[in-house]
């Protein structure tokens, strides 16, 4: 009886553990995250983002510390180039 009280919370942590970071839920949320976190430092920057809808990584064009993103907008598609702690060089795609 004592051993099953002990391991049900780790059962329940080890559950909520692999909800959190599974792929089924998790990759929606990073989408998310980056889209908006790209369109806001854009914006930031002077450039119109109206209703960011994805983000995608460049693998081509990315380097260790130096990440490129294609941005599409309702109204504007970027490539973003981004160095940690710098400002984005942004180029209007369409």
């Amino acid at each position: 009886m004592v051993r099953s009280k002990i391991s049900l919370p780790i059962l329940a942590i080890l559950f909520l553990a692999m909800l959190s970071s599974g792929e089924p839920f998790g990759h929606i949320a990073k989408a998310q995250t980056a889209t908006s976190a790209l369109a806001a430092q854009i914006r930031s920057q002077g450039f119109a983002c109206d209703d960011p809808q994805k983000a995608t990584r460049d693998v081509k064009l990315s380097k260790p510390d130096y990440d490129v993103w294609v941005l599409t907008c309702k109204n504007a598609t970027y490539r973003i180039g981004r160095y940690p702690d710098l400002a984005a060089k942004v180029e209007k795609l369409k």
